[in-house]
């Protein structure tokens, strides 16, 4: 998957580029920052460093330790903000290095739930772009098989944190189709090194009616790295319960069967080399480049 280069760009103040690590450093944290949105807390907290060497960029490290992203009402952890608009046009261009990019959170908190990040990259490529209104952008590159990049993430979670947060979600969305959750029981399996199977069983109220619910799941990724979404099913054994139930399973039983391309999805140059996923007291993701 390719991206324009409008998509790439971001804006580093005024030109000319920065000649010092600190300089450097302070446009990335204000940039961040303009971009955070207003519920996202703590993101005046990231401390961020950074060395040049000449044009290029020797290493740049992004803590975001404390932040405190929470989920807006569609159910997904709020984003950033786009650019405002188009870049003005190009004065001059140099291309440079990033010789290693560090992000970490230890822990951030998302939806509620702490989570330990670490992120790597190694061998990005980017342009200096000086615009004719003197505004300085940096231009990350697509990859390609010349020069690839190379890197990995992990992302770590509580196992009874991630429980808990599933917990609330549920009997919100309990509430929406006007049924109360009495309780709910989730168990997380490991199934092969790239592989989880879920199953949640709970037990919902409607008036004088009490019923339980259960949701199975599995999800694992192959040698190709394909993910597949499987044995995806919601169940009631009540037929009124299960009748409220009607839209929630449509919904999530769409889901069952999909395939995602991972590797497919990468730009030229940027390989999928492999995923595991642990589950034990922490459910750990991580994922390698090469």
């Amino acid at each position: 998957m390719t991206t324009s280069p409008a998509d790439r760009r971001v804006p580093l103040g005024r030109a000319p580029r920065p000649a010092t690590g600190p300089d450097l450093a302070e446009r990335v944290r204000r940039l961040l920052l303009d971009r955070t949105p207003d519920d996202v807390r703590g993101a005046d907290r990231v401390v961020v460093e950074a060395t040049t060497d000449g044009t290029d960029v020797p290493h740049l490290s992004v803590d975001g330790t404390g932040v405190v992203v929470p989920v807006t009402d569609s159910g997904r952890a709020a984003g950033g903000q786009g650019s405002g608009g188009p870049a003005p046009a190009d004065a001059g261009v140099q291309p440079a290095l990033l010789g290693e990019l560090d992000v970490v959170g230890h822990p951030l908190e998302v939806a509620g739930v702490p989570v330990d990040v670490d992120l790597a990259a190694r061998g990005v490529r980017f342009l200096w772009i000086e615009d004719v209104e003197g505004g300085l952008w940096a231009e990350v590159q697509e990859p390609d098989d010349a020069a690839p990049v190379s890197g990995h993430v992990r992302v770590a979670a509580g196992r009874e944190a991630l429980v808990d947060a599933v917990r609330t979600v549920a009997a919100e969305n309990a509430g929406r189709i006007g049924v109360t959750l009495s309780s709910l029981d989730v168990a997380v399996e490991q199934r092969g090194p790239r592989g989880i199977g879920v199953e949640a069983v709970g037990r919902v109220r409607k008036g004088f009616v009490s019923a339980p619910v259960t949701v199975r799941a599995t999800a694992s990724v192959d040698d190709a790295m394909v993910l597949t979404v499987g044995d995806l099913a919601v169940s009631s054994g009540n037929p009124v319960v299960s009748a409220l139930l009607g839209t929630v399973r449509g919904r999530v039983e769409a889901y069952s069967g999909r395939r995602f391309d991972l590797a497919g999805s990468l730009p030229p140059g940027l390989q999928l080399a492999d995923v595991r996923v642990d589950v034990g007291e922490q459910i750990v993701l991580q994922a390698r480049l090469a």
